[in-house]
């Protein structure tokens, strides 16, 4: 395995599993993931291909800021993270029950 192959490995770190992402992957055909704070759109398509064997249409990335919290009257943040939607060709699908 090269360094490239391994790179793309890290890239995807978990699929996100919310509601909204659930009518997404039923309606839209797209899967939302987490990804590394660096990746790019090209990076999370290559994954995206690589890992689950599928054609990517488009991909868009999004950052998501830290909400503040408090916990016993003291102010926290939780941590900001990157969150990639997925879309893939009319054709494809991607199974994250069996995946995980």
């Amino acid at each position: 395995m090269n360094m490239n192959q391994e790179r793309l490995l890290k890239v995807i770190l978990a699929p996100h599993l919310s509601e909204k992402a659930a009518i997404g992957m039923e309606k839209n055909n797209f899967y939302v993931f987490h990804v590394i704070d660096s990746a790019t759109k090209s990076e999370v398509s290559d994954a995206v291909e690589f890992v689950f064997n599928t054609k990517v249409k488009s991909v868009r990335i999004v950052n998501v800021k830290p909400k503040e919290k408090m916990f016993s009257g003291r102010k926290g943040q939780r941590k900001a993270w990157k969150k990639a939607y997925v879309t893939l060709q009319t054709d494809q699908k991607i199974d994250l029950i069996g995946a995980q």
